[in-house]
């Protein structure tokens, strides 16, 4: 019999709410998932599942009893709490029934050994965590190696990241690192080649020869890359366009150059 939390008042629901803050989140070092899939994938990925918060009626269902107990097993408290309390927690129209809280997980750029075949993403003070998110699926869906994130970027544990993510934030190395300078050495010192999006680039994506390890590396989504790293890059490419926008969004940009990569090295 699992515990039941039917009061907002108590301090779980509390706990849960807090989170929403990126304060909260880097000092308790954890962050909350919401839906049975992505928290079946934080589960079968290892990571530390602290809490396990599901409603009356979705416990009733087979595969979540299995992963409540599975969970219960390892350490983590499993409890139940009402459906009004999920309506208030969750960020979605239609809660699910599930929700947990997930102990943060990045790697320390000093660790990270890439192999031969790799393929990095560099995002360098990425604010929109939606994109963020995006990004890390994408990433999963083409067997990135991981991803760095660079200067004063959103945190990947926001809420809004995490969902987008589909749970791939559980499956892709994350390495947090502000500094780019550090990330230039990282790359000279294990031969791993800079690659940039630059509108005046004089070869588009489909023209280039991605050399691996490599790692792709793309700005923010007002500003893009500063002049000083786009000098420092190893080489940069464009992604061409024929109708009337200016831009890509850096989710799809990020999108087309992680396929193309992932063509080149199948065909």
């Amino acid at each position: 019999m699992t515990e039941l939390i039917s009061s907002p008042a108590n301090a779980l629901p509390k706990r849960f709410r807090a989170l929403a803050d990126k304060k909260n989140r880097v000092r308790e070092q954890a962050f909350v998932v919401e839906g049975m899939q992505p928290v079946w994938r934080a589960a079968e990925s290892g990571w530390a599942v602290d809490v396990l918060a599901v409603s009356p009626t979705v416990m009733q269902e087979r595969v979540v009893s299995q992963m409540a107990d599975r969970l219960a097993k390892t350490g983590t408290r499993v409890v139940t709490m009402s459906g009004e309390i999920f309506n208030r927690l969750s960020d979605r129209d239609g809660p699910s029934g599930v929700m947990a809280i997930v102990r943060s997980e990045t790697t320390p750029l000093r660790h990270v050994k890439p192999g031969t075949d790799d393929v990095w993403i560099v995002l360098h003070r990425v604010h929109n965590p939606g994109n963020l998110g995006t990004i890390l699926r994408t990433a999963d869906a083409t067997g990135c190696a991981g991803v760095i994130l660079s200067g004063d970027s959103t945190d990947p544990f926001a809420p809004n990241a995490v969902k987008s993510s589909m749970g791939s934030v559980f499956a892709v190395p994350l390495v947090i690192e502000p500094e780019f300078d550090v990330i230039l050495s990282w790359a000279q010192a294990n031969g791993v080649q800079l690659v940039g999006t630059s509108g005046a680039a004089t070869k588009t994506h489909w023209q280039v020869t991605w050399q691996r390890p490599m790692a792709l590396v793309l700005g923010n989504e007002g500003d893009g890359l500063t002049r000083r790293m786009m000098d420092q890059l190893d080489t940069t490419v464009r992604i061409p366009m024929t109708g009337t926008a200016e831009s890509l969004n850096l989710g799809i940009a990020a999108g087309v150059l992680m396929y193309e990569v992932q063509r080149d090295r199948l065909v």
